[in-house]
């Protein structure tokens, strides 16, 4: 589908003429840094000691969710219920100590060029990730100066509900200052996806990792690009057609 007819199709869903763009809400872990490699080998490792079965690829269809959602996975198909507030905290500080020993992870080829693009379209960005790894969330202003203005973060620790739950991309758009149906969500998980597109946004899919196009598609993306790189390319032309395109 080209972006022309992704964003008719939008504006026919969401009941809209035309597509007011005001903000781009944007996920870290596979869009900003090539990092899920990391978490999903973090993940294995600590599951894998506590002896629960599992393997390292099922970990990238859990990204967006929290930390604590993502153990009470493994604890119900392990136990049967879900891990206390304790267990939850000290695993996910297990998880997050053999992420940081493997590594910082790279910034995702391109992503700078995204990001500059969004800010000179004059699009106002908001960080929204399922994530509470301090040791990556720490880099993003020296990585990407200048790109997210001070306050305008949504991570796992101020939301009750993460992803696929809409509730991240809400606060995103109030924290933009604008409607969810204003805003471009840019994503490269099924789950996100289905945050952005519950939440009522424009939503973009990046295939950065493992997870086919395919998926991406059934999880409710309105346009789906191979690569970063692909995605900052075509960028300005999108922006254009969401501020031109009318039904």
């Amino acid at each position: 589908m080209n972006e022309i007819d992704a964003i008719k199709n939008y504006l026919s869903a969401a009941g809209l003429k035309h597509f007011d763009l005001q903000a781009a809400l944007i996920d870290m872990d596979g869009v900003l840094y090539d990092s899920m490699r990391n978490h999903t080998a973090a993940w294995y490792r600590m599951a894998t000691e506590m002896g629960i079965e599992c393997c390292r690829d099922e970990f990238y269809l859990y990204e967006g969710m929290t930390g604590a959602a993502t153990i009470d996975i493994l604890f119900n198909r392990a136990y049967g219920r879900c891990a206390t507030a304790d267990e939850a905290r000290e695993l996910y500080a297990r998880k997050a100590l053999y992420f940081t020993e493997l590594g910082a992870p790279v910034m995702m080829p391109d992503a700078d060029r995204m990001l500059s693009t969004l800010k000179i379209s004059g699009l106002r960005r908001v960080l929204v990730t399922g994530s509470g790894q301090q040791s990556i969330l720490d880099r993003i202003d020296r990585d990407y100066p200048g790109i997210f203005l001070p306050g305008k973060r949504v991570t796992a620790r101020n939301v009750t509900h993460g992803k696929p739950h809409p509730e991240p991309y809400l606060k995103g758009a109030e924290m933009a200052g604008c409607q969810a149906c204003q805003c471009m969500v840019i994503e490269n998980a099924p789950l996100g996806v289905q945050a952005g597109k519950a939440a009522g946004c424009f939503t973009v899919a990046v295939t950065t990792g493992p997870i086919p196009r395919e998926r991406m598609v059934e999880s409710g993306a309105d346009v789906v690009y191979g690569s970063m790189t692909e995605f900052a390319h075509a960028l300005p032309n999108l922006i254009a057609a969401c501020r031109t395109t009318t039904l």
